[in-house]
C-alpha cells in the first residue's frame, strides 16, 4: 500500500488580514507517487492549499491554522520553512521570477552551493537534474536566451536537484504556446513515471492537463474540496460547468448532441471514446443545429499593414512581409509559438519600434511620421499584467490620467471617465482604491484607462493568462459589447480556446512570417499548419475525425457558431436577472 506524503486533517486557515476563514475544513490525502490536478475557480482557496504545501503560509503569509497539515509524515507547523523546501519543491507560473544563475547550470547548482556540496558531488547532481529535463545540452546556455519551455525545464531542474519527494507545479502552462504546453506536460508525466515523485498540479488550463494521466482531481470552492475524484467522473458529472472551469471543448459538444456520458468510459482522451451510437448524435445534432455565423463589415479598414519587415540591429528579420487588414468593429486573435515575433509585431503596431520596409496605414493615413503620442491615440495598449500598467491610487484618478495629460476641461474629463467607467461596470467603485479590486475588475480597469481615451483600436496581450473561466467570460463579454459598438480589437494570445470561443479570425505567426489568416475552425483543422506554427489540434476537430463525420471542418466551424449563441443567451438571462 502506498504511504501517504501529504495528509489534511479538518484543516482550517484564515489570514490575520480578513475577517472569515480562507480554508474550511480540509481532509485530503495525497500518496506517494500519485499525480494530482487541484482545480477550481478565483477565489476558490487553490492558492492558500499552495501556499500551505509549501511553507508560504504561515512564514510569509500569517494566519490562523486549525487542524492539522502532515507533509511526509511531519507536522508542518512544526517544521520551519526550509525544511519543507527540501520535502516540496514549487515550480512558479512566472520562472523568470524564479531563476538567480546566469547560466543553466549556474541555476540549477544555485540550491546545492547554498547547502555547501561538494564540488565534485554537485556537478554530477547537476548533470542528473538536467538529465531528468532534458537540458543536457544547455548546461552552459545563458537563460535570458532560452525559450519559455526551456526556462520551465531549468526551473523544474533547480527544484529535483535536491531530491525533493513532492513537486508542486503552479499554473505550468500559463505563459507556453500550445504545442510547448502539451510538452510540458509529457515532461511531467515523464517524471513522473521515471523518479516516482509526487505530483501535484495546480492549473486553469485543465484540458491541456488531461493530455497526460491523472489519478485525482481534487476541485475546489468556496474554500472547501466539493470533489475528489477521478478525471473520468469529473468530465461525466456537470461540477466543472457548476463550479466555472471550463470544460473541455470535445465534453461539451457531446453534451450538446445529447450524448450520456458515464463514468465506465474512458473520457480522458477523444481517441478513446468508441461509442458506435454518438456518431449518430452527432450527426442529429449537426443536421437540426441553427448557427448564424457573425458577419463582420469589411468596407471599413482600421489598420492596414503593407509588407512590413522589421530587424534589431545587427540580427536577421524578426518580422519578414507582413501584410493584413483589420476592419472597424472586428475582433481577431494573433497566434504563434513564443518567438514567433507577435510582441514585436504588437510594437511596430503601436509605434514602439519603426519598420524597416513597408507601411503601416490607419484609415487612409501613412503613420510613417507618427511620434508615440499620435500613435497611442490611435491604438490603445492593454498589458498582460494590470498592475504594470497603474499610475494612481483611485480608480477615478487612474482613468483620468491619460485625459489630463492631454489638458482637457475637468468636466468634460468627468463625463468622460464616468461614462467610461459605466461601461466597464467599475462606476460603483469609481472613488474606491485599486488595490481593493480583484484581478479581473483590475483587468477591466486597465483597458477603462485606455478606452477612455478613444482609441479606434484595441490591443491586448494575453488578456485571460492567469483568470479563471468566469472572469474570462465576463471580459470577453465586455471586449465583445466594444467590437459591436464599432471597436476594432487584436488579441494576442496562446489560449486557443479564446481564439475558438471569441474571435471569426486568427492570424498565425511563426518566424516572423504569417503562416495562415484564416478562421479558427481551418486553422485549428489543419495538421501541416498545426505542425509548423507549434499549435495545438482542437479536440473538436479530433471529435469529428474520430467519429468519422462528413466535413471535419465544417463541424467544428458549426460547434463554434452554436456555442457563441448559447453563451450570449446565458449572458442577456444574467443581464435581465
Amino acid at each position: 500500500m502506498k504511504k501517504p506524503v501529504i495528509e489534511f486533517k479538518d484543516f482550517c486557515f484564515q489570514y490575520n488580514s480578513q475577517s472569515k476563514p480562507t480554508l474550511h475544513n480540509i481532509d485530503l490525502t495525497i500518496y506517494e507517487g500519485e499525480k494530482v490536478c487541484i482545480v477550481g475557480p478565483s477565489g476558490s482557496g487553490k492558492s492558500t492549499l499552495v501556499h500551505c504545501l509549501n511553507g508560504l503560509v504561515p512564514f510569509a503569509y500569517k494566519g490562523n491554522i486549525t487542524g492539522s497539515l502532515k507533509i511526509l509524515n511531519e507536522e508542518s507547523q512544526n517544521l520551519d520553512l526550509f525544511a519543507i523546501s527540501q520535502k516540496v519543491g514549487t515550480v512558479l507560473q512566472d520562472t523568470d521570477g524564479q531563476f538567480l544563475g546566469l547560466s543553466v547550470g549556474e541555476d540549477i547548482a544555485f540550491a546545492l552551493e547554498n547547502n555547501a556540496v561538494p564540488l565534485p558531488e554537485m556537478k554530477e547532481r547537476v548533470k542528473q537534474a538536467a538529465s531528468l529535463v532534458h537540458m543536457s545540452s544547455f548546461l552552459n546556455a545563458r537563460i535570458p536566451e532560452l525559450s519559455g519551455g526551456q526556462k520551465q525545464r531549468v526551473a523544474l531542474a533547480g527544484v529535483l536537484v535536491n531530491d525533493i519527494e513532492v513537486v508542486l507545479f503552479d499554473e505550468p502552462l500559463a505563459n507556453l504556446d500550445p504545442a510547448s504546453g502539451k510538452e510540458a506536460m509529457l515532461l511531467i508525466d515523464e517524471l513522473q513515471k521515471e523518479s516516482k515523485k509526487t505530483i501535484i498540479i495546480v492549473e486553469h488550463r485543465f484540458e491541456d492537463v488531461l493530455s497526460q494521466p491523472l489519478d485525482r482531481i481534487i476541485l475546489m470552492n468556496h474554500g472547501r474540496i466539493v470533489a475528489n475524484i477521478t478525471p473520468n467522473e469529473v468530465l461525466a458529472s456537470s461540477l466543472l460547468a457548476e463550479n466555472w472551469i471550463r470544460e473541455p471543448l470535445y465534453i461539451k459538444a457531446l453534451k450538446y448532441a445529447g450524448c450520456e456520458l458515464s463514468t465506465d468510459m474512458s473520457l480522458t482522451k477523444v481517441e478513446n471514446i468508441s461509442k458506435p451510437h454518438f456518431r449518430e448524435k452527432l450527426i442529429h445534432w449537426q443536421e437540426n443545429v441553427q448557427a448564424v455565423s457573425h458577419k463582420v463589415d469589411t468596407s471599413e479598414a482600421v489598420l492596414s499593414l503593407k509588407n512590413i519587415s522589421f530587424h534589431y540591429p545587427n540580427k536577421e528579420n524578426t518580422i519578414s512581409d507582413v501584410s493584413f487588414t483589420l476592419h472597424k468593429g472586428e475582433m481577431i486573435s494573433l497566434i504563434g509559438a513564443n518567438g514567433a515575433g507577435k510582441s514585436t509585431l504588437s510594437s511596430l503596431i503601436c509605434g514602439f519600434e519603426k519598420p524597416s520596409e513597408g507601411s503601416i496605414f490607419f484609415g487612409n493615413i501613412d503613420s510613417k511620421d507618427d511620434s508615440i503620442k499620435a500613435r497611442a491615440e490611435r491604438v490603445g495598449f492593454v498589458l498582460q499584467n494590470p498592475n504594470h500598467m497603474f499610475s494612481e491610487q483611485i480608480i477615478f484618478e487612474e482613468v483620468a490620467f491619460g485625459l489630463k495629460q492631454k489638458n482637457i476641461d475637468e468636466e468634460e474629463i468627468k463625463k468622460r471617465v464616468e461614462d467610461t467607467l459605466t461601461i466597464c461596470g467599475l462606476y460603483p467603485f469609481r472613488n474606491w482604491p485599486i488595490s481593493a479590486l480583484s484581478y479581473g475588475q483590475k483587468k477591466r480597469l486597465s483597458i477603462a484607462s485606455i478606452l477612455v481615451l478613444e482609441p479606434s483600436i484595441l490591443l491586448l496581450d494575453e488578456p485571460t493568462a492567469g483568470q479563471d473561466y468566469r472572469h474570462t467570460t465576463e471580459l470577453m463579454s465586455f471586449l465583445e459589447q466594444l467590437a459591436r459598438k464599432g471597436m476594432s480589437i487584436v488579441l494576442i494570445t496562446h489560449d486557443m480556446h479564446l481564439m475558438t470561443e471569441y474571435t471569426d479570425r486568427a492570424i498565425v505567426l511563426s518566424n516572423g512570417s504569417i503562416l495562415a489568416d484564416d478562421s479558427p475552425a481551418r486553422i485549428l483543422s489543419n495538421t501541416d499548419l498545426i505542425r509548423t506554427a507549434n499549435l495545438k489540434e482542437s479536440s473538436l476537430y479530433e471529435l469529428a475525425e474520430q467519429f468519422n463525420m462528413v466535413d471535419s471542418s465544417h463541424f467544428v466551424e458549426q460547434f463554434i457558431q452554436y456555442d457563441r449563441e448559447v453563451r450570449a443567451d446565458e449572458q442577456r438571462a444574467t443581464e435581465l436577472y
